[in-house]
């Protein structure tokens, strides 16, 4: 059976994490990282209780029925980011915001290249809720918008 003629499916699964950090770009000066960040620019950072959400999309196995195993998914993740940023200092215990400011969309970006290892093409979209209102998704360079 070719992949045309199986059905794809989107599946997902929800993490929660909690970290702190603060925004504040190695680009920019001290003055202007307060200009634009205010309040979330605070020396000792401040936390998160952040919701992830991994949608894969794919084919379904006609043998497993299934587009992963769950069990497989949740290890992945569990490695790619629970491990690296659950009860972090965003900024000083990740390596790669050293040279990228910690807001969600660069936190969407970290994780989505930390998971696609993992999955590979199955990985269609990255969903991070920073708080209750405002929230970020990113699905990956080859579906960024023109």
């Amino acid at each position: 059976m070719d992949n045309i003629s199986k059905p794809i499916v989107f599946i997902q699964r929800i993490e929660s994490f909690s970290a702190c950090h603060r925004l504040h770009s190695p680009h920019l000066s001290n003055e202007k990282n307060a200009d634009i960040f205010g309040k979330c620019n605070h020396p000792n950072g401040h936390g998160h209780n952040y919701k992830v959400e991994v949608t894969l999309r794919g084919p379904v196995d006609p043998e497993t029925g299934m587009v992963i195993n769950v069990t497989d998914l949740k290890k992945y993740i569990e490695e790619s980011i629970m491990s690296v940023l659950d009860h972090k200092n965003i900024d000083k215990d990740v390596p790669y915001f050293k040279e990228h400011a910690s807001t969600m969309e660069n936190i969407s970006i970290f994780i989505w290249n930390s998971l696609k290892g993992n999955v590979g093409d199955l990985l269609y979209e990255i969903k991070v809720h920073e708080t209750d209102k405002n929230v970020c998704w990113y699905r990956g360079e080859s579906q960024a918008l023109v």
